[in-house]
């Protein structure tokens, strides 16, 4: 048997050599992708929720770092940071946004239960993902104030999913998480290792892959000319450069809206901006006063409310400032008919000076008026607290206006090559959505390619076995 073995090492070597040549160089190992932008949908407890509002704890839950609400029991969290290996699947998002629940209130106005969850994570690697949270909690008995820092908090069932080989949008949806014991800890005792939590569904953005740069040879470069110094023509008083008003009406109207009794949603036109806790209205023109802090500016974009027995529109949004208050008006659309300049809120603006070009209110306290109780049908009387208005107007042009909270995209799943039309998206799923930029090649084209070599290698490899056979020594 001895002198055929150089046929089938000749063999081996034409097969490796082949599948050389066919293989990228990207496909042993593809880059590495920046997470970029997204969102993450999680309840925590929807157990746990009843519990803090209802009349045993008397409780309430607070939004926090631009968290939101959507659905009936989940909280949103934002502007997704981290990672993401196409490889091997390894994945990291971190998310932007906390909760801070509240209950079983104290005579001295504290609560015997106090928990802020903020900042989840998800982390996948193996197979095997896991989401940690930042987490300050009260223990029941003793009232001790423990921080945790990232806690592993759940183990996420991955069964059925892989992560390799996205290039586009990544969306994870319905995902089981079960507590761990660290978690548990972290949870104050309300529930042990094991129990189930809320399931979790994301959505992320990966940033384009960076292709490598050619190093280039260092060439002398002629010393800069310094630019003439002219002066600068005063810029005119009141000028706006840029503007925008930031408001999400009341929490609990958005979540009357898409909850089960309107059944609902909202559609943004005009160049108006979801940020999941609020809407941004852009695009703002008026006038502004530095020196008497007055404002009186209009913005784009409207907002449109509907579901059952419910169709209201919020548009043209403007807003005065002027003497430390703030009036945040709309024309409002409700059954067919339409009213103009309508105040809506009134909110504090205390201090409204410029600072390195940009002049701010983050989250002013807002209440509602007389005409925005009749916009709203007389669900919420006048005076009462509706969400914060955030305002921010760019008296220079460097100045840049506070980012919005990134949800990311919309990721639609992909079907299978065998499928005719798309089907649903599974409870259990991971949707990597192929770039339509992405010049990479499936990984099933290798593999039949890698068939029909390694049939002509074994071909090869057969004629010279037989040739040896008939060939006298």
């Amino acid at each position: 048997m001895l002198p055929f073995r150089p046929a089938r090492a000749f063999a081996v070597a034409l097969l490796a050599a082949v599948l050389g040549a066919l293989l990228p160089a990207g496909a042993a190992h593809a880059a590495e992708r920046t997470v970029q932008g997204g969102r993450l949908d999680w309840g925590l407890k929807s157990s746990f929720q009843k519990y803090i509002t209802g009349p045993i704890a008397n409780g309430n839950y607070r939004l926090t770092a631009g968290a939101a609400t959507v659905g009936g029991s989940n909280y949103r969290f934002h502007s997704a940071q981290g990672s993401y290996d196409p490889g091997t699947g390894a994945f990291e998002a971190r998310f932007s946004g906390g909760v801070h629940f509240t209950g079983h209130r104290k005579p001295d106005g504290t609560h015997e239960l106090d928990l802020s969850l903020s900042r989840p994570t998800v982390k996948i690697s193996g197979g095997r993902g896991t989401l940690h949270v930042d987490m300050v909690s009260k223990a029941r008995s003793t009232g001790k104030v423990t921080t945790y820092n990232q806690v592993a908090f759940g183990t996420l069932n991955l069964s059925g999913i892989n992560m390799r080989g996205g290039s586009g949008p990544i969306g994870l949806t319905n995902i089981p998480a079960t507590l761990t014991s660290q978690g548990a800890a972290a949870f104050a005792g309300f529930y042990t290792a094991g129990t189930p939590l809320d399931p979790i569904s994301l959505n992320v953005d990966l940033a384009a892959a960076q292709a490598p740069q050619k190093p280039q040879p260092n060439k002398p470069q002629p010393p800069a000319a310094k630019p003439p110094v002219t002066a600068q023509p005063p810029r005119a008083a009141g000028v706006l450069q840029n503007a925008a008003v930031d408001w999400g009406v009341r929490r609990t109207f958005r979540e009357y809206v898409t909850g089960s009794i309107a059944q609902g949603q909202w559609t943004l036109s005009g160049g108006a901006q979801d940020g999941g806790a609020l809407f941004r209205f852009p695009q703002g023109k008026g006038t502004y006063d530095a020196k008497t802090q007055t404002l009186n500016a209009s913005f784009a974009g409207s907002v449109r409310f509907t579901g059952e027995h419910l169709d209201l529109t919020l548009g043209r949004v403007t807003t005065r400032v002027a003497a430390g208050l703030g009036t945040l008006s709309a024309d409002v659309t409700a059954a067919g008919r339409t009213e103009k300049a309508v105040p809506l809120v009134t909110f504090v603006a205390k201090d409204f000076t410029p600072k390195n070009g940009l002049a701010a209110l983050t989250e002013a306290p807002a209440t509602l008026t007389a005409g925005g109780a009749k916009a709203f049908g007389s669900m919420y009387k006048a005076g009462t607290v509706m969400d914060p208005v955030s305002l921010a107007v760019a008296v220079d042009k460097a100045a840049q206006l506070p980012a919005l909270p990134d949800l990311g995209s919309d990721v639609k799943p992909a079907p299978s090559p065998a499928q005719s039309e798309p089907k649903a998206e599974s409870a259990s799923a991971v949707a990597p959505a192929a770039d339509s930029s992405d010049s990479t090649v499936p990984t099933w084209v290798y593999v039949a390619a890698g068939a029909g070599v390694l049939a002509a290698a074994a071909a090869v490899a057969l004629f010279v076995v037989r040739r040896r056979r008939t060939t006298p020594n």
